[in-house]
């Protein structure tokens, strides 16, 4: 009896939720717990821009407030890219970090409708191995990687504020190892495209 009541939980719950729909919740509570990397955007605005927008990304040069080794210059910009090229076909990036003044001159001069504005605000690199270990040698900074990005979508015709974010990255236990915060990135840069853009994973 007890074995056809399991079969009988197991079939409902097959007809529910999909494999892929499960893996994907499994995700997301071993993130939640911290085994697994870990992000929380939250915006100001739920606007969405179309799929032919022209965007146009640059990173501030501001050098983020936290411990340990800064982050690569121009990372954030980079990941952004990476993460938008895929939803948005007209997307550029500036090579360096630029004020933001001259970020909105050249996302005008290209014609880009809306500049991505992006900086590292928090960057929290904690001792990873060995090598870190030696630098530092503080029991107090062994832990998990942490961070925050703050991001700004401007209308470049009329210098409009359309949507402001900010991303807290943490790592996961599973994942602590040789990395940096600028290694948690792409997850977060990805999924805010695709909610500005309004599609689901």
């Amino acid at each position: 009896m007890r074995s056809l009541v399991l079969l009988l939980a197991l079939l409902a719950l097959n007809g529910c939720m999909s494999v892929s729909d499960m893996a994907q919740g499994t995700r997301d509570q071993l993130s939640d717990a911290g085994i697994l990397d870990h992000s929380n955007t939250r915006r100001i605005s739920n606007f969405r821009l179309q799929a032919d927008s022209f965007i146009y990304i640059a990173q501030g040069a501001f050098a983020p407030h936290g411990a340990g080794q800064v982050p690569k210059q121009n990372v954030v910009a980079e990941e952004a890219f990476n993460g938008f090229v895929e939803y948005f076909p007209m997307v550029r990036r500036a090579r360096a970090p630029l004020g933001l003044d001259e970020a909105m001159t050249e996302a005008r001069s290209m014609g880009a409708h809306y500049l991505l504005y992006t900086r590292f605000a928090r960057a929290d690199d904690r001792i990873s191995n060995g090598d870190d270990w030696a630098d530092q040698e503080a029991v107090d900074r062994l832990g998990i990687d942490n961070g925050v990005i703050q991001l700004m979508v401007i209308e470049t015709s009329t210098r409009y504020l359309i949507d402001s974010a900010r991303i807290h990255i943490r790592g996961g236990l599973l994942t602590l190892y040789d990395t940096r915060p600028e290694d948690l990135l792409a997850a977060p840069l990805e999924e805010y495209a695709r909610s500005l853009l309004g599609v689901s994973r």
